[in-house]
C-alpha cells in the first residue's frame, strides 16, 4: 500500500464532492431517508463551518475524497462534530482514515480552546458508536445536551467527550 492518506481543510470548491460522498453513504449504504435538503450546510461549507471558528476536513488518497469530518464551534468552549463519513473501502485499521480525521479535529480543538465535544448520530451506525466509545466519548441523553446544541432531525443518539479529562487521564 503506497498510497498516502492526506487530511486537509476543504472549502466550497469541493461541496459537490462532499455531497456525493456523504449522500452515497447515508442513502445507499445505510438506507437512511435523508436528503441534501435536510443538510444544506453542505452547500456552503465556508459559511456554516469556518465562519464561527470551526473547520471542515477531507481525507484524500491520490486526490480522491475518501472521508470527511467537520467541527462546528458553538461557543462556550464547545464543539460539535459533524459529517464524519468514510468511504467503505477506506475504513478500518488498514487505512486508519476515521482515526486520522478525528485526531486532526482533536488537535484543532486543543489549539483553539475547545474543551467539550458533542455529536449526534443515528442508531444504525453501530461501528461509529464503537469508534467514538474507543476514543473516550460517552453516550449521553438528548435532554443532557446544552440548549445551544444544533440538533439534526435525524439524530437519535448523542455522545460527549471532555478533552481536559482525557488529557488528565493520559488517554491522548
Amino acid at each position: 500500500m503506497n498510497d498516502i492518506l492526506i487530511i486537509k481543510p476543504i472549502d466550497n470548491e469541493l461541496c459537490a464532492e462532499v455531497v456525493d460522498l456523504i449522500l452515497s453513504i447515508q442513502q445507499k449504504e445505510f438506507n437512511l431517508s435523508i436528503t441534501i435538503n435536510q443538510q444544506t450546510d453542505l452547500l456552503d461549507i465556508e459559511a456554516n463551518y469556518y465562519a464561527n471558528g470551526g473547520c471542515f476536513w477531507g481525507a484524500f488518497i491520490n486526490e480522491e475524497l475518501v472521508g470527511t469530518i467537520a467541527l462546528l464551534n458553538m461557543g462556550h468552549q464547545t464543539g460539535c462534530i459533524r459529517k464524519m463519513f468514510v468511504k467503505k473501502g477506506f475504513r478500518g485499521k488498514e487505512w486508519g482514515t476515521a482515526q486520522k480525521l478525528l485526531d486532526v479535529l482533536l488537535h484543532f480543538c486543543k489549539d483553539n480552546g475547545i474543551v467539550d465535544l458533542l455529536l449526534g448520530t443515528v442508531e444504525q451506525l453501530k461501528a461509529a458508536h464503537r469508534f467514538y466509545e474507543r476514543n473516550g466519548f460517552k453516550q449521553i441523553k438528548k435532554e443532557d445536551l446544552p440548549t445551544y446544541f444544533p440538533l439534526m432531525l435525524t439524530d437519535t443518539m448523542f455522545f460527549k467527550l471532555n478533552l481536559q479529562k482525557t488529557e488528565n487521564n493520559g488517554h491522548n
